[in-house]
């Protein structure tokens, strides 16, 4: 038997399942799916051995349901029972479409300002007919101000595919940087279908046809000579393209994932340290007097810092690690703490046969589940020693 608020369980299960299908048929409303609607919710009728034996139950049902006044079509049916004589049973409640679903669980405001936008959006672009039900939550909650900002956007740079503009260069009211950070790839996803497109390559800023703006490299010049080449200046955070044109006459270039490492940095003769590219190390192939200096890589002793220093031996071919061997790794086990996400290659080819056998270790767990030694948290005094004596 199920009482009212059973019905209202079962319908708040399907509207989770089945809501953006519905969302996506409810865009041609001359053709619905008669498979589906009316909806139909059997109500459990008892058979009359059942009923014998909880009848407070069975009443409790009855009434339950002969109370009840909300949306949908009730149908009743009568049990002609041997020992409990014609009884009134209610048997099924038909609910004509999603807007019903919505109103018995509460989510009526929700649905039909999902729905309205819908038609509107597929009204205006009908390529995003398939796209925009996976949404179905930023239909349903933006703000009215958020949605019309988000459709402005996206009509904007439909009109003006290739602006190379920044995103504050843009007509669009409202527009700021913390609400267009939380949604590039929302809107790069819109501007994909919008165009009838699927980019499985390309960022935000490709893909919507803006300016991508500099990437900085933070790097400290350790050497008073190379220092009076621009200006006396130890501490830079610059463009690439900026960068490049300096023609340093380096020897030494270190390349350190940690900000705070690289700050630790005494001058050493002819040396500078490039600081947190992370990823971004493929920058370095476009600074010349970074290529003929002696290239030195220390990332965190985990997958991806192997990882990086693979990419980054793309650009620079003689680059070599400190402090990431065994050796190291595993006289600082007291520190380790666990890799949550390991990077996906089984091998590494750029990386020296060393280094090779110290990442397949870690894949493995040969030393334990997803070691992750920081490259922080290495004692500075051993660090500094090890790091002077590689150049």
């Amino acid at each position: 038997m199920k009482f009212p608020d059973d019905v209202q369980k079962e319908l708040k299960r399907r509207f989770k399942n089945k809501h953006r299908e519905w969302l996506e048929k409810s865009g041609d409303p001359e053709q619905p799916e008669a498979s589906t609607w009316p909806l139909e919710v059997t109500l459990g009728i008892p058979t009359e051995n059942q009923a014998l034996k909880q009848v407070e139950d069975v009443r409790a049902w009855v009434a339950a349901w002969q109370s009840w006044n909300g949306v949908g079509l009730l149908s009743w049916s009568e049990r002609r029972w041997r020992k409990l004589g014609t009884q009134p049973v209610p048997e099924k409640l038909l609910l004509s479409g999603p807007g019903e679903v919505a109103q018995w669980i509460g989510e009526a405001d929700r649905w039909d300002r999902a729905q309205q936008r819908y038609r509107d959006l597929i009204a205006r672009w009908p390529q995003l007919g398939s796209k925009l039900p996976r949404y179905f939550a930023i239909l349903a909650d933006y703000s009215e101000a958020d949605y019309r900002r988000l459709m402005d956007m996206v009509a904007w740079i439909e009109k003006n595919p290739a602006s190379n503009l920044y995103p504050r260069q843009l007509p669009v009211t409202g527009l700021d940087s913390k609400w267009l950070e939380k949604r590039k790839r929302l809107l790069a996803d819109l501007v994909d279908a919008v165009r009838g497109e699927s980019s499985t390559e390309g960022d935000f800023f490709q893909i919507c046809g803006l300016k991508v703006p500099p990437q900085l490299i933070r790097l400290r010049i350790l050497d008073d000579g190379l220092r009076q080449c621009v200006g006396g200046l130890g501490d830079i955070s610059a463009p690439w393209e900026q960068l490049a044109e300096l023609d340093l006459p380096v020897s030494n270039v270190f390349i350190v994932e940690n900000l705070q490492t690289g700050l630790a940095f005494d001058d050493l003769p002819g040396s500078v340290v490039i600081m947190q590219l992370g990823y971004g190390v493929d920058v370095l192939d476009r600074l010349p007097w970074v290529a003929k200096a002696h290239c030195l890589y220390w990332g965190d002793l985990d997958t991806h810092g192997f990882a990086i220093l693979n990419r980054a031996g793309t650009y620079l071919p003689e680059l070599k690690s400190v402090l990431m061997d065994e050796a190291t790794l595993r006289s600082h086990q007291d520190l380790w703490v666990e890799e949550k996400d390991q990077h996906a290659a089984e091998t590494l080819p750029l990386l020296s046969d060393h280094e090779q056998a110290v990442y397949q270790a870690i894949k493995r767990n040969t030393w334990g589940q997803n070691v992750r030694l920081e490259q922080e948290r290495i004692a500075w005094d051993v660090a500094w020693k090890t790091l002077q004596q590689a150049i």
